[in-house]
């Protein structure tokens, strides 16, 4: 019996040491260990990214856009050598982090709003955190020498106390730092401007404001440059289908009224829109292939739509400045068309995810010569298809950013005859307790097609 008994209580001793050392092992694991990369996590990931809604889980509304959780115990293995979602960086082989090479690091790209300055015409999306006051100058040198430096998990040299420095590097705040667009030689283009606007604490504002290009003779653009300070969802440059019935010239119209409720005359007012230009980043440019421009009538005026979303305790500013870079009209070769497809009559129930398809039939012979698309944050998946003729369900624009949604353009342009079109394919995931329909609120949804034609 002895011997019995001493058996199972060595065997006993040995499961339990067993099961508490692999219990140790398992809260060192979870536990960060002391250097650069520990500072990174509690002092800016904790603090800035891995907040309810944005990188926190893999049940945040944004991660099937980003697919990045940032939270203590992951975030290391998420960001070293791994690709990230976004379109344009996987093409230009960055990864969130490269250890050694900060410009092939698209985390620092992406919180560094000077470099995003450098980076115009990139569709890298806008600098993050989205929608909160920037990282500081000196959070930002300390990512920036801790990529350098090999990006350790452990250890690392980098100075402590650059963490301390809470100067925003561009912070969204009234009196931060923004760099102004350079306007264009006037031999070469002009530049519009819209002025700061305040938007209030934890709130989003969406004006319009009718503004004159000041054009005494027509112009040709080719290229639309834009740079907006942080915090902007998107800007939209809109033209009228009825001139004749045109908001007042300088008023700001607010979507909304000071008490939450629709101003209809707003509304109303958006009724006369048609899509000219526009971006969902902060940082665009945009250039016409050779010999193609916009044209713009004489004493013309576009209506200026920006949408703002300020997530802090503060109020932050509004603006935007837009560069037209002119053609010169003997160059002129073909002169393009905005595309503006949407639909407006879909549902999408509670819970659930919805395919919601629309097609659209050009009345003559077109030639497309770009394509992108919008939703709001439900739109899971934007598929545009060919319908119609020998090619008819051929997919010729797929994007799952609704943030950063892809911009495509045909160097051969996609040629239809009358009778053929495009029909959107969209993917709706809405995971909120309500039924959703479109609407111009960022609570709702939206299916559109923007891009630029021109017809045969």
């Amino acid at each position: 019996m002895k011997t019995f008994n001493a058996y199972y209580a060595t065997l006993l001793t040995a499961i339990t040491t067993a099961l508490w050392v692999g219990s140790c092992q398992t809260k060192e694991a979870d536990v960060l260990e002391e250097g650069s990369f520990k500072l990174i996590q509690t002092q800016i990931f904790d603090k800035s990214c891995a907040t309810s809604g944005c990188h926190a889980s893999e049940q945040d509304a944004s991660f099937r856009q980003h697919g990045l959780v940032l939270t203590a115990d992951v975030s290391y293995t998420n960001l070293i050598n791994k690709f990230a979602k976004n379109t344009a960086a996987n093409a230009d082989s960055m990864r969130l982090v490269t250890p050694g090479n900060v410009a092939k690091s698209f985390l620092y790209t992406k919180i560094n709003c000077s470099a995003a300055s450098l980076l115009a015409g990139k569709q890298y999306g806008n600098p993050m955190p989205l929608g909160a006051n920037g990282l500081s100058v000196g959070e930002i040198e300390f990512i920036r020498k801790w990529i350098e430096s090999g990006a350790a998990r452990s250890g690392g040299s980098v100075d402590a106390s650059l963490i301390t420095n809470s100067v925003p590097l561009c912070g969204s705040s009234f009196g931060s730092t923004f760099t102004a667009l350079a306007p264009p030689k006037p031999s070469e283009g002009l530049q519009l401007h819209l002025e700061p606007f305040e938007v209030a604490n934890t709130y989003e504002r969406e004006i319009f404001v009718r503004k004159p290009v000041n054009n005494a003779s027509e112009l040709y653009i080719n290229r639309v440059q834009t740079r907006m300070r942080p915090g902007s969802h998107h800007f939209i440059l809109y033209n009228f289908k009825n001139t004749n019935n045109l908001p007042t010239e300088g008023q700001v119209r607010d979507l909304r009224n000071s008490d939450g409720t629709n101003n209809l005359l707003t509304f109303l007012s958006m009724q006369n829109h048609v899509f000219w230009a526009g971006t969902q980043t902060q940082e665009h440019d945009y250039q016409f292939p050779e010999g193609v421009a916009l044209r713009i009538p004489a004493n013309y005026s576009f209506d200026f739509n920006s949408h703002y979303v300020n997530k802090t305790a503060g109020k932050i500013p509004g603006e935007v400045y837009v560069n037209l870079y002119k053609l010169e009209k003997e160059k002129v070769k073909i002169v393009a068309n905005s595309l503006n497809l949407g639909h407006e009559s879909f549902s999408l129930p509670a819970g659930q995810r919805t395919v919601v398809t629309k097609s659209f039939i050009f009345s003559k012979p077109t030639k497309v010569l770009m394509l992108t698309s919008h939703t709001h944050k439900l739109g899971e998946k934007y598929v545009i298809k060919i319908v119609g003729g020998p090619r008819n369900g051929e997919i010729v624009y797929e994007s799952t950013d609704w943030e950063h949604p892809l911009i495509k353009t045909f160097v051969q342009p996609l040629e239809f005859n009358k009778g053929e079109g495009l029909m959107s394919e969209v993917t709706f995931n809405n995971t909120t307790t309500k039924t959703v329909k479109f609407g111009l609120t960022s609570e709702d949804e939206m299916d559109i097609i923007f891009g630029y034609y021109y017809e045969q």
